[in-house]
């Protein structure tokens, strides 16, 4: 299948559009990345929807840190479901803004409470940070959820690229640990293999976007040593037991470096007796998620994502 016309022509100007040059700092870069976004938001993604209540808050972490996270409640209804969002950025880069409107259409077309989890970046923040971050606000928002309207039963995490990885990583620590109880996990073109030995890293290494070399920059600055790469906490692909996992969602794209890792996770998780779906978008790069004006996928992407958990969190 085809690139979509609006996809090739964004490709075509990909430096304008994505502000992540890897010869600048991390922080640079990221500055960069925000101006480029609030600049071309409008163009790439409907206008944000409005919604019932958004709460700003500050979560205190293990080690006495805050962190940000941003409560979307699509009603004043009781007992919804609850969605814990990690955003994607290769761990260095996005935050809760970045996501805003992605959140804002998973609460409105779930009617779920979305909790969007502003974890810390690297490199000032390296592994394993984000992945605790991401667990004990996954663990606050269980403990909360009831505030927000929110049923502690139904508790879903959710994440792109490298939310993904963060998202089912969380669910297997919660698996191990005991606590929360996560009810399924919808992982969006998920990283979770650093090795890059996978077909498509190559295929797709340039032109699409997301390329090799920013997915090697990304790795650089969030391991903290070369043997992290190895750990299933960087590598959920590496885990050695995927039993017992929630029920998941996995989508990739067609053009996208991290399609095949995605696909043997989701062969991985499915091999360990769990329940997976799986799709490919055709014709769709990494990221198209957040861009629904360019990409009607990603509408359909949010239809299937409701469609996998309507009869899971009944």
């Amino acid at each position: 299948m085809r690139i979509p016309l609006k996809l090739r022509l964004l490709l075509l100007f990909r430096d304008w559009f994505s502000g992540e040059d890897t010869h600048l700092t991390p922080a640079t870069i990221r500055e960069n990345n925000k101006k480029e976004l609030r600049r071309v938001g409008n163009l790439i993604d409907f206008p944000p929807i409005p919604l019932f209540k958004i709460t700003n808050y500050t979560i205190e972490m293990r080690d006495g840190h805050g962190i940000p996270i941003r409560i979307y409640q699509p009603s004043d209804s009781p007992n919804l479901p609850l969605i814990v969002y990690y955003h994607g950025g290769g761990f260095v880069l996005r935050d809760i803004d970045s996501h805003d409107r992605v959140c804002r259409r998973i609460a409105h077309v779930n009617d779920a409470v979305v909790i969007s989890i502003g974890y810390r970046l690297a490199p000032e923040w390296k592994f394993p940070t984000p992945h605790q971050d991401c667990y004990d606000a996954t663990v606050w928002a269980a403990q909360n959820a009831s505030t927000y309207g929110a049923n502690t039963e139904k508790i879903v995490v959710m994440g792109d690229s490298a939310g993904g990885n963060l998202a089912t990583v969380v669910a297997r620590m919660a698996r191990d640990l005991g606590t929360p109880k996560i009810t399924a996990q919808v992982l969006i073109y998920p990283t979770s293999d650093a090795r890059l030995d996978h077909p498509s890293i190559e295929k797709y290494s340039k032109g699409y976007l997301l390329t090799k070399e920013l997915i090697q920059w990304f790795i650089s600055h969030y391991k903290s040593k070369d043997s992290d790469i190895l750990d299933p906490n960087f590598s959920p692909l590496l885990a050695a037991d995927l039993t017992n996992m929630p029920p998941a969602y996995i989508f990739t794209a067609e053009y996208d470096p991290l399609k095949d890792e995605g696909k043997a996770y989701s062969d991985k998780l499915k091999s360990a007796g769990n329940e997976v779906i799986y799709k490919e978008f055709g014709g769709m790069i990494h990221g198209f998620f957040n861009m629904p004006k360019f990409a009607k996928s990603a509408l359909v992407a949010h239809e299937e994502i409701r469609d996998f958990l309507k009869p899971i969190l009944k």
